[in-house]
């Protein structure tokens, strides 16, 4: 069980924001890793907004913790769970208005996308 767990999606938004490679959330999770965190997540956007693909494929190599991808209910972010293998994956609603994930996703009320996906 994950007692630590750090999400270091806001160090891949001051990397957007800056319009650069700095701050790398990976070098991120590495210092979350070495003070003590047993678990690190972060969230794959379908527009990629913050979290880039490169960074979860890295991650994945290089943490030894426990990786938790939060992802929408989309067929191409399922495909790339599939292939990176994440320790966990968790289903998160995504608005493209939002500047981070403002709430639950209603599963009751999306039956038929989350059978699909």
């Amino acid at each position: 069980m994950i007692q630590l767990g750090v999400n270091i999606d806001h160090v891949a938004t001051v990397r957007q924001a800056r319009r650069t490679y700095e701050p790398d959330p990976v070098a991120a999770a590495v210092l979350a890793e070495l003070g003590g965190a047993d678990g690190i997540t972060i969230h794959l956007r379908e527009d990629r907004r913050h979290i880039q693909d490169r960074d979860l494929r890295i991650l994945r190599e290089t943490t030894a913790v426990k990786l938790n991808l939060e992802m929408a209910c989309a067929p191409e972010i399922l495909r790339i769970a599939l292939e990176v293998k994440p320790d966990q994956a968790t289903l998160v609603p995504e608005k493209r208005e939002e500047l981070t994930t403002e709430g639950g996703l209603d599963v009751a009320g999306q039956k038929e996308r989350v059978r699909e996906v």
